[in-house]
């Protein structure tokens, strides 16, 4: 299998360094000086799996023109908002991919894919896996769950393509299963990542030192949270779907929806922030490392779909909105 990951920043590397150690040829398109840095001193990831260095079957490029050769997958890893200009900057990529996918965030990423290489080629993914980079050619993998990376077509077929594509991933230790339902799966996925990211970045904000387990850990931030996770479940119930926990064990939206008051629900979250803190993890939503760090975050890609889906279905979300009013304040003050 030859796959080329476009736009390989942390989670991008993770995937593509995993991939590459067992022997899958991987071209990763990233910044120079993380390209730089791969072909001179190899790719280093740290965090759950320890510390290792990998070279082999790993070529690093910082354009889409400098991939050659023809691809089964192509892997768009870009931040949203560059999602365009990545795709324009690959035409030349276009004819020579038989397959193309998204692990980014959000529910419009298929449909772009679409319109870039046809409908044919889009297969549906979602992952929840972590990466950040650290330093060019240096990145870490904090956080997987017991599936890791769901794919499969979109009209809702497990196809020999998405059973590929598992079976690559759960050899790399990203553990994949092809599915009949990953529309299902990816709202689940927005669902989740909007309530951390929302309830995140809504009350962390002010201390730069703080990260989820500090905030769940207290009452005020458990309830909180629950009180946005509620309003995420209710709108995706409305849908027609009932919270599986794709990606057990760091969602609990099953235990939160079944609980019977937000009280309940509270003190579920905040037992789970108490272990967290216990656990020492310190990990954060991406959302959050960048409204610290003074750039745009993806709020109209993450909270605003829960929200217009919300107000489709007649669904009330008060804490969502303020929560999006509190994100898009900070981000008409932050770098473009």
């Amino acid at each position: 299998m030859r796959v080329c990951i476009l736009g390989a920043g942390g989670l991008g590397s993770v995937i593509g360094g995993y991939l590459a150690e067992t022997g899958v040829e991987v071209v990763l398109v990233a910044r120079s000086a993380h390209a730089e840095a791969i072909r001179a001193q190899g790719l280093r990831i740290e965090g759950r799996r320890g510390e290792r260095l990998i070279r082999r079957h790993l070529t690093a490029v910082t354009h889409a023109d400098q991939a050659s050769g023809d691809f089964d997958v192509l892997i768009l890893a870009v931040k949203h908002k560059d999602t365009l200009s990545a795709l324009a900057s690959a035409e030349a990529l276009r004819p020579r991919v038989a397959c193309v996918c998204s692990v980014q965030n959000g529910v419009i990423k298929e449909d772009l894919l679409a319109d870039w290489a046809g409908a044919d080629k889009v297969l549906g993914v979602s992952i929840v896996e972590g990466g950040t980079l650290l330093a060019p050619g240096r990145v870490h993998n904090h956080l997987t769950a017991l599936t890791t990376f769901y794919c499969g077509e979109i009209d809702g077929r497990i196809s020999p393509r998405a059973q590929q594509l598992a079976a690559a991933f759960s050899a790399a230790d990203l553990p994949a299963r092809a599915v009949d339902c990953v529309r299902q799966v990816i709202w689940e996925k927005l669902a989740l990542v909007c309530t951390v990211s929302s309830f995140s970045v809504s009350s962390l904000i002010g201390r730069p030192e703080w990260v989820l387990a500090d905030g769940l850990s207290q009452p005020e931030g458990a309830a909180h949270y629950a009180a946005v996770a509620r309003e995420c479940i209710a709108v995706y119930r409305a849908m027609g779907w009932e919270p599986q926990d794709f990606y057990a064990p760091s969602s609990r939206l099953r235990e939160l929806g079944a609980a019977p008051d937000l009280a309940a629900a509270a003190a579920i979250m905040l037992a789970q922030g108490r272990k967290l803190v216990e656990s020492g993890f310190r990990g954060r939503s991406s959302m959050h490392e960048d409204a610290l760090h003074g750039r745009r975050t993806e709020a109209d890609l993450i909270i605003k779909p829960m929200i217009d889906k919300a107000h489709e279905l007649g669904i009330a979300v008060p804490t969502l909105q303020a929560c999006y009013r509190i994100v898009s304040l900070l981000d008409r003050y932050a770098q473009r």
